[in-house]
């Protein structure tokens, strides 16, 4: 079992979903997406390239703490990924085990690659039902 890194010493839960593991944190609502989960996801490796080719380095301008991967316990490198032209800070593990996205993060990328027709998707509906259905409505309250 995978410990949280945020909350630290706490156990994260697994669930399984069309044979895609998501490591999830009970406390914090942070969820950890091993190295390939993200692509399964979004269904599309295409579309997870355009999101992962924006990318860019943001340890230089960063004062968020480092957090340990859950895998090889080393510090993450925070990195910046453009979204509909804002920025959310990710942490990824240099020896490439995954992604940390802190709670509503994931729904911000699922919400991106929804966009391209895939809203219907039901791994991509139930993730935003379940991890981020708060975040979705105050985007429908707008």
């Amino acid at each position: 079992m995978l410990r949280c890194p945020v909350c630290e010493k706490t156990d994260m839960v697994v669930l399984e979903l069309q044979g895609i593991e998501i490591d999830y944190c009970l406390k914090c609502g942070g969820i950890w997406l091993d190295s390939g989960e993200l692509e399964l996801l979004m269904g599309s490796a295409q579309k997870k390239e355009e999101i992962m080719a924006s990318f860019s380095d943001a340890q230089k301008n960063c004062d968020e703490k480092k957090r340990p991967c859950p895998v090889c316990e080393k510090a993450m490198k925070k990195m910046s990924v453009r979204i509909d032209g804002s920025s959310v800070l990710l942490d990824e593990c240099s020896r490439k085990h995954g992604i940390w996205f802190d709670k509503g993060e994931l729904y911000q990328i699922i919400n991106c690659a929804s966009k391209d027709g895939k809203e219907k998707d039901p791994v991509l509906a139930f993730l935003s039902d379940i991890f981020c259905g708060n975040n979705r409505k105050k985007e429908n309250d707008k």
